[in-house]
C-alpha cells in the first residue's frame, strides 16, 4: 500500500462535490491515476471511456517537454470515487491523502495526452497542476466525463456510446441516451440482425454508422412506431422492430448489402439506411407489420426500382440521380426517401385482410416527391 500526501486548495463550486488543485509530479500522478481507455469485455458491455492515444500529438507535447523552458498551465483532471480523504488546515489549505492497494484508484478524465506524453520523459523534477473531482460513485464519474468533454472535439462516436450508461445530463444529449442504449443493443445481442455491423467507437469494423442508425430510433420514438409502444415495452419491442425490419431490408436486397460498405453500396450508406426508416414507418402504419416477413412484403414493392450499388435513381421524368451521387445530407436524405414511400405506397397493398390504406400521409412521413 501507498499513501500520497498533498497540500492544495479547494474551489467553492457545487454543493454536491469537492473540487481541490494540487500540484504532482506525472510518475505520481500515474500511480494513483488510471487512463481507462474505452473497450468491450467479452460479453459486449462496455467498459472504461478513454479515447485510443493520438501518437503524433503525444510526440509534439514531448518534443515541447524536453526544451528547458517548458510550462504546461493547464490541469489534468482526476476523478476519484473512494480512496482519497481531505482534511480543511488551518491555515485554509487542504491536506489531501490518497491510498493506493492494489491498483490506481483515480481515473484521468482530462489531459490524458499530456499525462502520457509526460510519462515518456526522462526522469525530471517536473509538476503539473492536478485538478481532483471527488465523486459519490462511478455513474457520476462518467457522468462528469461526457459533460467536461462534450463541448470539445471528443469522437462523437465514444460520447454516444458512454450516453447509455449516464443520467441527469443536458437536453441535446439525453435526446439521444434512448437511441444510443437501443443502438448498443442492436450491435452487440446475439439475436440482432445487425449484430457486429454498427460502426461504435469500441467496434471499429463496422459499417453502418451509428448515428445513422440512432437517427431512425429517435424519428420513431419521437413521431413513430416506437412512440405508440408504452414506456415500459419500448426497449424490447423497439428493439424486436426495427431488427426485423432490417433483416427484412438484408433479405430484399442481399447483393446490395452483404460484402459492401457505404462506398459500394448506398444502401448501408447512412442516407439510405434513415431514408429505409421513413419506408419502416409507413409499412407499420398501414400493414401493422412486426414480423421480418411482414416486412418483407411490405419491401416487395422497391424490387427491381432502386439503384443502390449502381444506375440512376429515377425521382421523377425530370430528376434522375446517380445511385453513388446521394450523400448524407438532410436536403439528399429526404429526397431519397420520399421515393422509397412513394414507390411503396403506390405499388403495394395492404397485408391485412380488411385494412384500408390512409388517405392522408402520417405526419411523421415525407409527402409524395414531385
Amino acid at each position: 500500500m501507498t499513501v500520497f500526501k498533498y497540500q492544495g486548495v479547494s474551489a467553492r463550486q457545487s454543493a454536491e462535490h469537492q473540487v481541490v488543485s494540487i500540484a504532482a509530479k506525472a510518475a505520481d500522478i500515474l500511480a494513483f491515476a488510471r487512463i481507462d481507455r474505452a473497450g468491450r469485455d467479452r460479453t459486449g458491455a462496455l467498459q472504461g471511456f478513454q479515447r485510443p492515444q493520438i501518437a503524433s500529438h503525444i510526440r509534439e507535447i514531448r518534443e515541447y517537454l524536453l526544451t528547458p523552458d517548458a510550462v504546461l498551465p493547464n490541469p489534468i483532471v482526476v476523478a476519484f470515487v473512494d480512496s482519497l480523504t481531505t482534511q480543511i488546515l488551518p491555515n485554509g489549505m487542504v491536506e489531501v491523502e490518497i491510498t493506493v492497494t492494489d491498483s490506481p484508484p483515480g481515473f484521468v478524465v482530462d489531459g490524458q495526452q499530456r499525462l502520457t506524453a509526460l510519462s515518456g520523459l526522462p526522469e525530471r523534477d517536473f509538476e503539473v497542476f492536478v485538478s481532483i473531482l471527488v465523486c459519490k460513485n462511478h455513474e457520476e464519474l462518467r457522468r462528469q466525463f461526457v459533460l467536461i468533454n462534450s463541448t470539445r472535439p471528443l469522437p462523437k462516436a465514444l460520447i454516444y456510446e458512454l450516453l447509455p450508461g449516464v443520467t441527469g445530463l443536458p437536453p441535446r444529449l439525453t435526446s439521444r441516451s434512448f437511441a444510443a442504449s437501443l443502438a448498443e443493443r442492436l450491435n452487440f445481442d446475439p439475436s440482432s440482425s445487425l449484430r457486429g455491423m454498427v460502426y461504435q467507437h469500441t467496434n471499429p469494423a463496422g459499417v453502418i454508422r451509428d448515428t445513422a442508425i440512432q437517427k431512425v430510433i429517435m424519428q420513431s420514438a419521437s413521431d413513430g412506431a416506437i412512440r405508440e409502444m408504452s414506456p415500459e415495452e419500448q426497449f424490447d419491442r423497439g428493439f424486436q422492430l426495427i431488427s426485423n425490419f432490417y433483416a427484412a431490408v438484408r433479405n430484399t436486397f442481399i447483393n446490395d448489402w452483404v460484402g459492401h460498405t457505404p462506398k459500394s453500396s448506398r444502401l448501408i450508406h447512412s442516407a439510405g439506411i434513415i431514408a429505409l426508416g421513413f419506408v419502416m414507418e409507413l409499412i407499420v402504419a398501414r400493414d401493422a407489420a412486426v414480423t421480418r416477413e411482414e416486412f418483407e412484403h411490405g419491401l416487395q414493392a422497391l424490387k427491381g426500382r432502386t439503384a443502390w450499388t449502381s444506375g440512376y435513381w429515377h425521382y421523377s421524368i425530370k430528376e434522375q440521380v446517380a445511385w453513388n451521387a446521394v450523400e448524407n445530407t438532410p436536403r439528399q436524405i429526404m429526397g431519397l426517401a420520399q421515393h422509397l414511400v412513394s414507390t411503396v405506397r403506390q405499388a403495394s397493398r395492404p397485408i391485412v385482410v380488411g385494412a384500408e390504406a390512409p388517405l392522408s400521409t402520417p405526419a411523421h412521413l415525407p409527402a409524395n416527391s414531385a
